[in-house]
């Protein structure tokens, strides 16, 4: 079932439900109007009664030369007053059947003696339900006024109106299902759109298509997300390729040369230049592994880190520094850490910083200074190096990135391009700051006092 359907499908029973709710209300409301219009009918046949007693007794006096004041004999079965019946009980009212109409009860007779108040009933006479009204004859000595209407009476009426509450919900429920199709046709065009686009880039996996995001509702909502995340994945199968064919060329010649030598080696392994051959094959498997290492890392570095903590950025930096001395003991690290607490991953940062600090001693003279500082989230690494040529400031922390003099330099262009992503996946930056003499790399993280709150 697809969404237009159960889109109709809900309008109508929405529509329906209400005109049920409706009908549940009305049909009460019309049967207990006509129920009060019964009873009122009644009430004026009863105010009647003293007209038709007084016609009565005047037709019963003239038949019988009776006195004035002798009671006549009223009819047993009730008259007949349009759809009303009408029953005069003269006094004394007794208790007991009535072969005529409705029986007599307690009740009737202390309404007859004006103990109690008229009322109604229902009642029953020869299978037939009626309403009864029953009061005392004004002007009587014990004497009953009663008058009955069929219960069957508003029944036509009433289920005239079911029949109309039955047909109306179920036609309306039928036009707003049928409605809220088409609506739903119209409305849901975006969607159909949106959905036969996802599918191409599906099919094809061109993830330049371009996905339509007019209107600004949850659907072009919906649709900017999804060219937003296309485009975002569009980005990283870019990158990833990238990535894999600038491997593929560094990967290509330390592997190119390390075959020759050993196939050399193989060849004649009593050669004198064995040995040379062997170092420069084991230092260009070094530099392999020194390049899978940082593929790793930077593959690594990419995502979100799994483990973060809050880390004293200065003994990070104290703790790189110390080991890069006993490595290079021919330079001098001069220091300024003041205390500074960030939140991160700690060997990603420390990773960041010691190619930082590599960098630098790659760079610096034997007889060279390494200035390392730290202060308010900020890293800085100045050497006394030849410097950056400015045409090569905006690109050293490229990956693969090896400007004409740094090729003469072991390295696979990585390292600083893992700083740069260390930083920005801790929200930070990495630069390179133009000045005089050497070069100065900058990291900058966010503190943990810029994430406090209030």
């Amino acid at each position: 079932m697809n969404l237009r359907t159960r889109l109709a499908i809900a309008g109508g029973s929405v529509v329906a439900g209400a005109l049920v709710l409706v009908s549940m209300v009305l049909y009460p409301a019309v049967e207990a109007n006509l129920r009060s219009q019964m009873d009122s009918t009644l009430l004026v046949a009863a105010d009647q009664a003293p007209t038709v007693a007084a016609a009565i007794k005047t037709k019963y006096t003239e038949a019988k030369y009776a006195e004035p004041n002798e009671e006549p004999d009223f009819p047993a079965v009730p008259l007949g007053i349009g759809n009303t019946q009408l029953q005069i009980v003269p006094g004394p009212v007794r208790i007991g059947p009535s072969t005529k109409f409705v029986d007599l009860t307690v009740r009737d007779v202390a309404v007859a003696e004006g103990v109690v108040g008229p009322y109604f009933r229902d009642a029953a006479y020869n299978g037939i339900a009626y309403r009864v009204y029953t009061a005392q004859l004004p002007g009587s000595r014990g004497a009953l006024v009663r008058t009955a209407i069929p219960q069957s009476d508003p029944a036509p009426t009433l289920g005239g109106l079911a029949w109309l509450l039955a047909g109306s919900t179920v036609a309306a429920g039928l036009l707003a299902a049928l409605a809220s199709r088409l609506a739903a046709r119209r409305v849901l065009r975006p969607v159909h759109q949106l959905t036969e686009t996802v599918e191409l880039i599906r099919r094809t996996g061109d993830l330049a298509i371009p996905i339509s995001a007019d209107s600004r509702d949850e659907i072009g909502r919906l649709g900017s997300a999804f060219a937003a995340m296309t485009t975002a994945l569009d980005e990283s199968v870019g990158a990833q390729r990238r990535l894999v064919a600038d491997a593929s060329h560094e990967l290509r010649t330390p592997l190119t040369s390390l075959t020759v030598n050993l196939e050399l080696l193989a060849e004649n392994p009593a050669d004198a230049q064995a040995p040379l051959l062997a170092a420069e094959a084991l230092g260009q498997a070094g530099e392999l592994r020194t390049l899978v290492n940082d593929l790793v890392d930077l593959a690594r570095y990419g995502e979100a880190a799994f483990h973060t903590e809050d880390v004293r950025l200065d003994l990070v930096a104290e703790r790189v520094a110390a080991r890069a001395s006993r490595r290079a003991p021919q330079i001098e690290f001069e220091l300024t850490c003041a205390p500074t607490l960030v939140h991160g991953d700690p060997d990603a940062l420390e990773r960041a910083v010691t190619n930082l600090v590599d960098n630098a001693v790659k760079w610096c003279p034997p007889d060279g200074r390494i200035r390392i500082s730290v202060k308010g989230g900020a890293l800085d690494v100045e050497d006394t190096g030849p410097g950056i040529p400015d045409s090569d400031l905006a690109f050293i922390f490229d990956r693969f990135y090896r400007s004409p003099a740094a090729r003469a330099h072991p390295g696979s262009g990585l390292g600083l391009a893992i700083v740069r992503q260390v930083a920005e996946a801790h929200g930070g930056t990495a630069e390179a700051v133009p000045g005089q003499g050497g070069a100065l790399l900058r990291l900058v993280l966010p503190t943990c006092t810029d994430h406090a709150g209030p």
